[in-house]
């Protein structure tokens, strides 16, 4: 491709925007179960992969799948939350072994740990119509859309303060 200078590369950004949600009794014991979910496959992982240390030496490669026939009330949640909390386990040993500066990854607290989970949009199983927000395994949540959604929708994070209000992070890419 000799004439490659013509071609003009459009860079992608990322822009997260955050919505206060009002979810139902239903919805936020759904959000319940899935916090607690991610932080048990989050918890199993980590104590796999030190046993797994021990052992042989090497950090074992685990997937949430493995621990959905030991522990079936993790069907029950969204697969992208658990695979999520995958990702953060990994993120959290390339983090100690990168920079020093970050301790060696945690197990996580029911009491003490922030309540919130990412999920994935995958052939627009997340999405907002009519002020509500569309979430996998959850239906349509009641969200305050004060500002409009440029772009395409990557992930959502949904957060639970100390104070029992939700928050929705939309993650975008236009």
């Amino acid at each position: 491709l000799s004439n490659t200078s013509n071609l003009k590369v459009r860079k992608m950004a990322n822009r997260a925007i955050k919505y206060r949600a009002y979810p139902t009794t239903k919805q936020s014991v759904m959000f319940a179960k899935t916090f607690g979910c991610c932080r048990k496959v989050y918890n199993l992982m980590l104590s796999e992969k030190i046993e797994g240390y021990k052992a042989t030496g090497k950090f074992p490669t685990v997937t949430p799948a493995k621990y959905k026939n030991d522990y079936p009330y993790l069907r029950e949640v969204d697969s992208l939350a658990l695979a999520n909390a995958q990702l953060h386990l990994q993120s959290a040993y390339v983090n100690f072994f990168s920079k020093k500066s970050s301790g060696f990854p945690r197990f996580k607290s029911k009491k003490i740990s922030r309540k919130k989970y990412t999920t994935n949009n995958q052939n627009g199983s997340i999405r907002i119509e009519n002020g509500k927000l569309k979430l996998p395994k959850v239906g349509f949540v009641k969200v305050v859309q004060h500002r409009e959604i440029a772009g395409v929708i990557k992930s959502v994070t949904i957060e639970q303060t100390p104070t029992n209000k939700y928050y929705a992070g939309i993650l975008t890419e236009s």
